[in-house]
């Protein structure tokens, strides 16, 4: 199948995916009904003496079969045990094989450390700078002297490009000052933001498709087993990499710690076709991305245990006790490498790393679950906005110009964001001012407060004091800034650029807490005389912290947006390094799932995998309704009967008509037509590839040649051709269900165990099955059937037609009260039914 027949293809994985409904019209070739095979791992073929390239593994845009693959991974493990006493070579590798799991986390952990510590923040301070009016004073330092890239010299050349930052005016004509300058600037601000924007949009659409995005909800939908060939592969890893940066440096309202996870899986993948235990296993290499998801937040974060639990919470679909081990120790390299380069020069893995002295107070609670309140309702009001933007993009012509919507959104950022100096601010440097409490040597307008002029000593903990003009004009301009985030936020993710969504939800939450933090502290300073202040906060005092308050807005907003819980609170824990803030921070964190939930249970990534159609079967959605298996199961009564293979009663023509006809990808094989009893269960794709190389092999086997799925071959006669055995690629043990289980165990089987289809018989005999896209489509219809479009309370209020129709003419009333739609309509079957009456009546006999 080629692209001009298919428009599906190429498939990109940023936005335009194949959804669900419709796959039917891919043809052949993409159809997602599953199958699988338990005992294809041994032999092959009976008639062969080497296994048969293909077969046992997958096409793209498939599902794995994780029963299968935990098979062949066990006899693959039995046969080497039963080799390694027979020589050293052997044993070695056996050894090989039993540590290769911990070399290829160890390559990982390397390289996700390495290319963040290396290569991201270095680069990123350069471009950032450069769009900055960094670097480029003509007259007094060269460009190569802000150009090195080397690890040795991170600080040397931060230094060096601090000293090089002068203004665009004042590289050009010599003056720094007025509007000439500031329209210089400006204009130069958004130039290098569109050519950063453009250059990054530009590289994804012609090279790597795949690289565009956040990534999370793809690497969600691969590790609960999904195939999509290229997404983690080279041109991927090294295209993301480049326009990460750019994108960041552009000044779009995205962050790049996502990616990050998308770029150290790529690393991840990459490394584990080195070792034939993960290459040649789709479960196993899944373990792997599990631990390399691990590390890359490990990276982005600088929080090695929170990268764990992310694993384990967000996107990990099996998660067993030895791939915990090995995320961990993924993680932990990962972080060491980061902090052995010391990318930021402050000893510390992360840029906004902060750590507060003041205790919090149990009065405190109340401000941080409002915290808690305004993540939640941000989280569902950006899910909504954002999901129904992607759906309005996908389905206009606007989504056919990715590279367009990339410059426009760059335009209106760049030329918005300009002005105010919050929003100028890389988005990271934001919040790490706004996580910073207020020193004696700040010199921010954050913290512009009135100072006591009889202190004389400087001392750490300085007490709270009147705000003064500049901490009013920053609240201000850190309003305009919350308004100018949210808007774009929406807009931004998912357009074809890596984009992120923790660092903008973060800065989001960072601004709210900090405009609430100043609000509670400059309430405690007027009025410690209170009972709720007078208790603890005393006159001269250091009470209230506000960029305690813009942690807890920050992981409250995060948490709002993906309903991350456990591991969120850990991330930010090892942000601050405060064992005293994790009640707070639970707090907020609770809060905002809580309400989240409330208007819907889905976080960003699942609303995402949800849109693009992708076959993810959510472990944390309840099933409770009351339908059986043979209401979901195919055929329905309306379709035509379930295509089968018998046992020894087809021929080689009579099975390839049967895969040309139909669009299947398994077929179940019965004893005969009459009996419809089960004998297994035959992928596509094994049918194929074995036919195919039957032909080639061996001699005899052509069209009329009968196909015998059964032990023995029944007697045929003499002048008969050669008959072709394929029960070794049978699977002799289907998972089946009965035609009354409950679809809540069938939801849960295919969870568990990770199956691809389920056949439903009724005494032994065939019925129908069930595969992963029949279970989807099932729950989206019942989702659909019970979900509100809109919270309970919309629905409860009272409603008033309106005064006038669609025709322009005012309603008709009826006892002084508005006549609705349906009650107008109504009326008018009531006046033609009398009208016919009074006809039939004046013309009877």
């Amino acid at each position: 199948m080629d692209a001009a027949s298919d428009p599906y293809l190429p498939y990109d994985g940023g936005g335009d995916c194949i959804p669900l409904r419709e796959l039917h019209k891919r043809g052949t070739h993409y159809t997602m009904t599953n199958g699988g095979s338990i005992n294809s791992s041994t032999h092959l073929l009976d008639l062969l003496d080497e296994p048969i390239p293909g077969v046992g593994t997958y096409d793209d845009f498939h599902t794995i079969d994780w029963v299968r693959e935990k098979c062949k991974d066990r006899e693959r493990h039995r046969r080497i045990n039963s080799k390694k006493k027979e020589s050293a070579w052997e044993m070695t590798k056996s050894l090989y094989d039993a540590w290769s799991g911990w070399l290829v986390v160890t390559l990982t952990g390397l390289a996700s450390g390495k290319m963040q510590g290396a290569w991201d923040p270095l680069a990123e301070d350069v471009k950032t700078n450069l769009k900055q009016s960094a670097c480029v004073s003509f007259k007094l330092h060269s460009h190569q002297q802000c150009s090195c890239f080397s690890i040795r010299n991170i600080l040397e050349v931060r230094e060096n490009c601090s000293k090089m930052k002068s203004e665009w005016k004042h590289g050009i004509s010599g003056a720094c000052k007025g509007p000439g300058s500031y329209i210089m600037n400006y204009i130069m601000y958004i130039f290098w933001a569109l050519s950063f924007a453009f250059l990054a949009v530009s590289l994804v659409k012609v090279f790597a498709p795949y690289a565009c995005g956040s990534g999370i909800p793809e690497i969600k939908t691969i590790l609960s087993g999904f195939i999509i060939r290229g997404y983690l592969g080279k041109w991927t890893l090294m295209i993301k990499t480049i326009t990460l940066v750019l994108a960041v440096a552009s000044g779009l309202s995205l962050g790049k710690e996502g990616p990050l996870v998308h770029v150290a899986c790529c690393c991840g993948n990459i490394f584990s076709y080195l070792f034939p235990k993960y290459s040649t296993n789709e479960a196993k290499k899944r373990e792997v991305l599990s631990a390399a998801s691990a590390a890359g937040v490990s990276v982005a974060f600088g929080a090695p245990i929170g990268g764990v639990l992310f694993s384990l919470e967000e996107v990990s679909y099996y998660f067993p006790l030895k791939t915990l081990w090995r995320s961990f120790f993924a993680a932990l390299v990962a972080a060491f490498v980061l902090r052995s380069i010391n990318p930021f020069g402050n000893s510390r893995l992360v840029l906004f790393y902060v750590e507060y002295h003041t205790p919090w107070y149990l009065f405190e609670l109340f401000p941080f679950i409002l915290l808690g309140v305004f993540g939640g309702l941000w989280g569902a009001f950006f899910i909504r906005a954002n999901i129904a933007w992607c759906r309005r993009r996908k389905s206009t012509k606007f989504g056919k110009y990715p590279v367009l919507e990339v410059i426009v959104v760059a335009a209106v950022t760049a030329v918005i964001a300009f002005p105010n100096p919050y929003t100028r601010l890389n988005t990271s440097e934001l919040i790490k001012e706004l996580f910073t409490d207020c020193g004696p040597l700040e010199s921010s307008s954050l913290c512009d407060y009135r100072n006591d002029m009889n202190a004389s000593k400087i001392v750490d903990d300085i007490p709270d004091r009147p705000a003064g003009l500049g901490v009013y004009s920053a609240i201000w301009q850190l309003c305009l800034a919350l308004i100018f985030k949210i808007i774009m936020t929406v807009f931004t993710f998912g357009i074809k650029v890596p984009s992120g969504l923790f660092i903008p939800s973060m800065a989001i939450g960072a601004i709210a807490g900090r405009i609430v933090g100043i609000a509670v502290e400059q309430l405690a300073y007027y009025h410690h005389d209170w009972f709720i202040f007078k208790e603890w906060c005393e006159v001269g005092a250091d009470c209230i912290t506000p960029g305690l308050y813009a942690m807890v807005g920050a992981a409250a907003c995060l948490g709002g947006v993906t309903r991350m819980t456990v591991s969120l609170v850990v991330i930010v824990f090892e942000l601050t390094g405060g064992l005293e803030y994790i009640v707070p921070l639970m707090a907020a964190v609770m809060t905002s799932k809580w309400v989240g939930d409330a208007f819907g249970r889905e976080g960003i990534y699942e609303a995402h995998i949800r849109l693009n159609g992708y076959p993810f079967l959510d472990a944390k959605e309840e099933f409770t309704h009351t339908t059986l298996a043979a209401d979901v199961m195919r055929p329905r009564r309306s379709d035509p009967p379930l295509a089968v293979l018998t046992q020894d009663n087809m021929t080689v023509d009579d099975i390839e008509n049967m895969i040309n006809e139909t669009s299947y990808n398994g077929f179940p094989v019965i004893m005969s037509k009459e009996s419809q009893r089960l004998v297994g269960f035959a992928l596509r794709r094994d049918l194929t590839i074995a036919i195919e190389s039957a032909r080639k092999k061996q001699e005899g086997i052509v069209g009329s040649s009968r196909v015998c799925f059964a032990q023995h071959t029944p007697s045929l006669p003499a002048e008969s051709p050669r008959p072709l055995k394929l029960r070794s690629i049978l699977d002799m043990s289907p998972f089946t269900v009965t035609d009354h289980t409950p679809m809540e165990i069938v939801v849960d089987i295919f969870r568990k165990l990770g199956l691809r289809q389920c056949l439903v018989t009724h005494n032994g005999t065939v019925l129908g099955i069930i595969t992963r896209k029949n279970m989807l489509a099932h729950l989206e219809e019942l989702t659909l059937r019970t979900e509100p479009l809109a919270p309970p309370w919309y629905y409860n209020k009272k409603r008033h037609p309106p005064s006038y129709g669609p025709d322009g003419k005012p309603r008709p009333r009826v006892n002084n009260v508005q006549l609705s739609p349906e009650a107008e309509e109504e009326e008018e079957e009531e006046e033609e039914a009398e009208e016919e009456a009074c006809l039939l009546t004046s013309t009877a006999p």
